[in-house]
């Protein structure tokens, strides 16, 4: 007889081959019925989630997920741990553009559990037998439906079996290959350039070698990253200074900085809990960081769907804040084919979904040529994926994998800048009608004319945290900078504050300047 996580196992693998047909008959068009239930659980283990600079208001990232009822048939279930203000949903579904808002409504169900304690939504979800009732009471043909959350676990497995209808999402038997030990053995086995350095580490003596080694292969290094396996947003790492000829390494290590706000030492402690690896910090005045997103869907066919700059912050400048869509031009193919390459080893071992694929990219010594080292997998949605998503759904256009660019309705590239963390005090004295009235004074909003604007997100977490998230979508780099800048102005002038705005910023730690754009810089491109 079949154990219960065997039971859950085979029961899992068979509803996800229905997402084989799906794909198939639903997606080559746009006027096919089926439901799309969302749940944007952050599902980590409770030490890690600890640690994440995440709030419940990030729920609303994937509210542009809203956008898929431009299909007439297409129904759409929502669930957060608390509700959404009304004004917010009002404020997405005017951007669903072809269709009414209340036609679209009618077709949206949004649930809550009530719950705002620091522990996943999907497990919150579970406990609650009612509110699952009421998500497969929304769900016409379980058959012509699919689950959708931004990280894959155990608990989402069993989410979608009880709700009975597939996960598209990676399995969760397969996201050990986003750790990052494990994504060094790929990079590896792929010809993919990565960081000099040691993986599969669990403890101090282990690390103390693995940094004795990287020394002696690089006599002038001086730094070098440590990284928890399974930690998101660079909130897992901490950076080593070597010390001088006559210095120690263990007296350096407990001496760490980390980007978590741990010490050195309950940084190790969460070390040898969790394992990790060491790598070289590759420094350089003009280093970048950029990622690849690529989507590997259920007939195991492998799209790259935008690359980024990210910009980094953060006590370290290992933190992820914000980007800017496209990457640079000199690199931008060369993360493309990177990001196929990897997407096909992982398709190879069962992945499906969505990933990226984040680098460290600084000017080598030939002219116009860069060195580029991989550094992570996710295998997650993360911060590079609503904001493309909302592009893609704001637009008529499509991603033009030749060139790298968003090309819209008429031929022209758009551009974007990006944040989940536009932030001030202040902004505590604002609550979402305050943001939504603040848009329509200013016309703010995104113009679906000439396919520009700016977009905000995550407005449910404004008065508590003092934060939400916006899109700039402009026809050039520079304009989608200059209009992010006049948002957070707009936001200054209406709460007399000064927001978190673009800026480079020095710290003290070696080489972790965080990375700002610049819209002159590269491509202002025709």
């Amino acid at each position: 007889m079949l154990e219960h996580g065997d039971a859950e196992a085979a029961a899992f693998e068979a509803l996800n081959a229905r997402l084989v047909a799906l794909w198939g008959d639903v997606f080559p068009a746009d006027d096919r019925p089926y439901t799309s239930v969302v749940v944007p659980s952050l599902s980590l283990p409770p030490d890690l989630l600890a640690h994440s600079p995440v709030n419940t208001s990030y729920e609303e990232r994937l509210l542009f997920l809203l956008m898929r009822l431009r299909n007439p048939f297409a129904r759409l279930v929502y669930v957060t741990s608390q509700p959404i203000h009304p004004m917010i949903v009002e404020y997405y579904l005017q951007l669903v553009g072809g269709i009414t808002a209340s036609q679209a409504q009618r077709r949206l169900t949004l649930l809550s559990v009530h719950d705002s304690s620091a522990r996943p939504l999907t497990e919150k979800l579970i406990e609650r037998p009612r509110v699952m009732d009421r998500v497969r009471a929304a769900i016409p043909d379980p058959m012509r439906a699919y689950l959708t959350v931004p990280i894959s676990s155990s608990i989402e497995r069993t989410l979608a079996v009880r709700l009975g209808i597939p996960l598209n999402a990676p399995d969760p038997r397969l996201v050990y290959l986003g750790t990052k030990s494990w994504r060094r053995r790929l990079f590896r086995q792929t010809g993919i350039p990565l960081p000099d350095g040691a993986e599969d580490l669990h403890d101090e003596a282990q690390l103390l070698d693995a940094l004795g080694d990287l020394r002696r292969r690089q006599p002038a290094l001086r730094a070098a990253v440590l990284k928890l396996d399974d930690h998101l947003a660079g909130e897992g790492n901490a950076i080593f200074t070597y010390p001088g000829p006559d210095g120690n390494l263990k007296s350096a290590l407990m001496a760490l900085q980390t980007a978590g706000g741990w010490s050195g030492e309950q940084y190790l402690e969460t070390f040898r809990q969790h394992g990790g690896v060491a790598e070289e910090l590759i420094e350089g005045a003009s280093r970048t960081s950029p990622s690849v997103q690529v989507r590997i869907n259920p007939k195991d066919e492998v799209f790259v769907t935008s690359t980024h700059e990210q910009i980094l912050s953060g006590r370290l400048g290992q933190s992820y804040r914000a980007c800017e869509f496209p990457a640079r031009r000199p690199y931008r193919a060369i993360l493309q084919q990177h990001g196929v390459t990897v997407g096909r080893a992982l398709a190879e071992r069962g992945v499906r979904g969505r990933l990226s694929i984040d680098f460290v990219a600084v000017p080598s010594a030939q002219q116009d040529s860069w060195r580029v080292a991989a550094l992570e997998i996710n295998l997650r949605m993360g911060g590079t994926t609503h904001p493309m998503l909302a592009l893609r759904s704001l637009s008529d256009g499509r991603f033009d994998p030749e060139s790298g660019r968003f090309l819209a309705s008429d031929g022209s590239a758009r551009y974007y800048y990006a944040t989940d963390a536009l932030e001030s005090s202040a902004y505590r004295g604002l609550v979402p009608e305050d943001v939504v009235e603040i848009v329509t004074l200013h016309r703010l909003g995104y113009d679906p004319r000439d396919e520009t604007g700016v977009v905000f997100h995550t407005l449910g977490g404004v008065s508590e945290h003092g934060r939400l998230g916006v899109v700039a979508i402009g026809g050039s780099r520079r304009q989608a900078h200059e209009l992010y800048t006049r948002a957070a102005d707009v936001l200054g002038e209406e709460t007399g504050s000064r927001p978190w705005t673009v800026r480079t910023r020095k710290e003290t730690f070696p080489a972790c300047a965080a990375t700002a754009p610049s819209a002159t810089r590269d491509d202002e491109e025709p």
